[in-house]
């Protein structure tokens, strides 16, 4: 522990507030919040901790702060900064999926749509549904049901849903607004549980299609009650009183916490989340912040009520969340709770070997490679491979990996601009001078250790590069190859030396994954530059998209670049499957990963 932190923990204040702990480079890497600062930030630095406690004490360089009147304002203060700084160490909902919802847009002809985005914009929101298709399956029985407009923009003149009767065809003809509110109504009333209602309703008109000898009517009203039969109401529990909650509970064990929610939606349960974690700090802190960060983060629609386990601070959260909080003490609404408690507990023990094995590989491999190189843990990675063909169409592509595992959006790809021919060593120069003078002018962070793939030569013009050129002292590798291209050693020294690893090892399993990843990744690249009929090649390698749907893609998006950036359900209006349309946008969203650095 540095003089610095010393002096700090000597003055804390016993008052309640949020901290925000620093690394050697002034990035914050965690923030937290206690009713008692003092007890909470002084605990980091003394007695024992587990693993991964340890390692984020061992990288706090410095802290700060902030003192709140409250304990409310510490949570709502700590999901503000969580939000502005992302701390690495703060890993709570970084990977939560977002629900679908369906939406009826607030524009003067609304529309009913699927969107996983929530905005302040007077539209109403219905969900979450357990899944896509679960959304679609309701939207397709509504617009049977209620023809309000389809069409994203207006046409200038009725479409096909008009002459099926599914849209009032505002675009041709006059829709009042007392229509259009009617409409609304009837979906609204519809999604809040009312579609018992509905389905008496249309009964009624299908036997008096019947007695009117209006046969093709009454099949037509016949298939409608068994849409709302098969989309309504195959449902897993169901409480009476229709009531839209959330259910929270948790389980932890060994630093380790897992969250589950039951979403319960006109009484009906319809669909859980669930989030494992590690935390830092007490459990049932953790457990409150995580459910106003739920809220807060992700933008949640609230329901009217939140259901959490006893031992909840109730007035903690009602100050934080917009809607009521309970505690329930019997019945089914307690069975319930309970329920979401022992989930959380299985999953929990399940998981548990999975994230020992997979924090094994990760940031334990990385401390033993520090731990081999004799460095500072080698946190943030870089790694760097040329790729050519006998001189034609030179590249160069980095790779990064942080605490162990890929982290893609940091990729890039060079086109070398200065080097002419097969030159390895000044393409190294290149590349290692271009990426970190934009490093020290942009003031990105520094890596901890940096790759080369390659072996003294390599090593020799980066390290040349990084001293000489840029006056960085950063610890630098090499990564040499056998005669079947499979890593062999690792170099690092001066002059270099083979680090003695055990190939067996997770640190030698870690270094032959980072080499494999940036070699796929320049060659990748290198092809994409040099292909012909690129744009063909890029669809033509994607399971289920043939001659024919390549066709009907690019005559409707016209490129590439645009099917990239369409949702999936863009896809699916051309008639192509789901799965299908999910699968070419990851596959072309892999195949554009990193930027190309000018």
């Amino acid at each position: 522990m540095n003089e610095n932190i010393k002096e700090k923990l000597a003055v804390l204040p016993n008052q309640p507030g949020c901290y925000l702990m620093k690394d050697k480079n002034g990035t914050v890497i965690y923030v937290g919040k206690s009713k008692v600062l003092k007890n909470r930030v002084r605990s980091y630095f003394t007695g024992a901790h587990d693993g991964k406690t340890q390692r984020l004490v061992r990288e706090i360089a410095n802290f700060e702060y902030i003192v709140t009147s409250s304990e409310i304002e510490a949570l709502i203060l700590e999901m503000n900064l969580i939000k502005k700084y992302d701390p690495k160490y703060n890993v709570l909902l970084k990977d939560d999926k977002t629900y679908p919802y369906l939406k009826i847009t607030p524009e003067k002809h609304p529309r009913l749509i699927v969107t996983r985005k929530i905005k302040k914009d007077k539209g109403k929101y219905f969900g979450p549904y357990p899944n896509v298709l679960a959304a679609r399956e309701t939207k397709k029985l509504l617009d049977r049901l209620y023809p309000l407009r389809k069409c994203n923009t207006m046409p200038d003149r009725v479409c096909l849903y008009y002459h099926m009767h599914q849209c009032l065809g505002p675009c041709e003809f006059p829709v009042s607004q007392e229509t259009n509110q009617n409409i609304v109504q009837n979906i609204t009333s519809f999604l809040s549980g009312g579609h018992k209602e509905i389905k008496k309703d249309i009964k009624k008109k299908m036997y008096q299609a019947s007695e009117d000898l209006d046969f093709e009517r009454a099949k037509e009203l016949r298939d409608q009650i068994e849409h709302i039969e098969s989309v309504m109401e195959q449902q897993k529990m169901t409480m009476n009183d229709q009531v839209d909650r959330d259910v929270f509970g948790y389980a932890y064990d060994k630093g380790w916490m897992c969250v589950q929610v039951f979403f319960v939606r006109q009484g009906k349960l319809i669909e859980r989340d669930i989030a494992l974690f590690p935390f830092f700090d007490d459990p049932e802190e953790t457990f409150l912040s995580y459910i106003g960060r739920f809220y807060f983060h992700q933008n949640h629609p609230y329901p009217k009520q939140v259901l959490v386990p006893v031992a909840t601070n109730i007035s903690l959260l009602e100050g934080v969340l917009d809607t009521k909080v309970h505690i329930p003490m019997r019945g089914r609404k307690k069975e319930l709770v309970e329920l979401a408690m022992k989930n959380a507990e299985i999953a929990l023990k399940e998981k548990f070997a999975l994230i020992e094995r997979d924090e094994e590989r990760t940031i334990k491999a990385v401390e033993k490679l520090g731990e081999k190189l004799n460095i500072e843990l080698p946190s943030r990675i870089e790694a760097f491979d040329n790729s050519n063909i006998q001189g034609t169409d030179p590249v160069s592509a980095m790779v990064v990996f942080v605490d162990g595992k890929p982290e893609k959006k940091d990729y890039r790809k060079y086109k070398i601009r200065d080097v002419k021919g097969p030159d390895d060593y000044e393409t190294m120069r290149e590349v290692i001078r271009r990426r970190y003078t934009r490093v020290l002018k942009e003031g990105l962070p520094l890596p901890d250790l940096i790759l080369v793939d390659g072996s003294k030569g390599q090593m020799s013009a980066a390290i040349d590069v990084l001293e000489n050129e840029l006056g960085l002292d950063i610890p630098l590798c090499g990564l040499a190859k056998d005669d079947k291209h499979k890593t062999s050693e690792l170099l690092y020294g001066d002059p270099a030396q083979v680090v003695d690893l055990d190939r067996k090892s997770q640190e030698f399993y870690l270094i032959q994954r980072i080499q494999d990843e940036v070699h796929r990744f320049a060659i990748s690249f290198h092809r994409q530059l040099r292909g012909k009929g690129a744009i063909q090649s890029e669809l033509d390698d994607i399971q289920g998209i043939g001659e024919k749907r390549r066709r009907l893609l690019l005559r409707h998006f016209k490129s590439v670049d645009h099917i990239r950036k369409a949702s999936a359900s863009d896809i699916t209006k051309l008639g192509i499957p789901l799965p299908v349309a999910e699968t070419l946008l990851e596959q072309l969203n892999q195949k554009n990963e990193g930027q190309v650095e000018e």
